[in-house]
């Protein structure tokens, strides 16, 4: 019922003007010419067509997203751009549906928190990306266990730091998707949210 219940929230959000990032892995992502990029948490649709107009015709840009409503309004934006090298697919986080080291460069922003099995998303991305290939993703860590009652909570888990781990955690589960340096770009201060305190990250790899 949480799920279906954020998911409904974020096609409402469609419609409006509030931003769900947390980071900027846009900023740092750089898409070079003729590669072939993905965002994980596509929303609107932005930064997708960011990365596809950086890639040029020889690349491409996916979107990945769960949401109606967000898909929707990123395909009428890719049409208003008359952008032709995008696909926005739909799909949970824990499956992409491409094939093995097809990608050059997968960005996220405050999307990957929300993911049950948040082992089987890393592995995923290990999976897509090409030998050389990186990722750029901002997200939440959280400086202890989150409470079950947050945890279990679709308002808080909406909010983006109800599914967080911490970091030493996070870091575990890139290091056996695959990933064994991982760069922090920016990391912010602990800032609360419900009884305990949170951080924002942006980090980098390659595989």
């Amino acid at each position: 019922m949480a799920i279906i219940e954020i998911t409904e929230r974020y096609s409402a959000l469609a419609e409006s003007c509030c931003s769900l990032s947390c980071g900027g892995a846009i900023d740092y992502a750089k898409a070079k010419e003729g590669e072939f990029c993905l965002d994980l948490g596509s929303g609107r649709g932005t930064d997708v067509l960011a990365m596809a107009a950086d890639v040029g015709e020889n690349g491409f840009a996916y979107g990945l997203d769960i949401s109606d409503g967000m898909l929707e309004k990123a395909r009428k934006n890719a049409a208003k751009f008359d952008a032709n090298n995008v696909e926005f697919i739909k799909s949970e986080l824990e499956i992409i549906p491409l094939e093995d080291n097809k990608l050059d460069l997968i960005i996220s922003n405050c999307t990957l928190n929300h993911a049950k099995d948040k082992q089987a998303v890393w592995n995923e991305i290990y999976r897509t990306l090409k030998p050389g290939g990186r990722f750029v993703v901002s997200d939440i860590y959280s400086t202890e266990t989150v409470p079950e009652e947050f945890a279990n909570d679709p308002q808080a888990v909406a909010e983006c730091w109800a599914g967080a781990i911490t970091k030493d955690e996070y870091i575990k589960v890139l290091n056996k998707a695959g990933f064994s340096e991982i760069e922090i770009l920016e990391d912010s201060a602990p800032y609360p949210k419900g009884n305990i305190e949170v951080c924002s990250f942006t980090i980098k790899s390659i595989k």
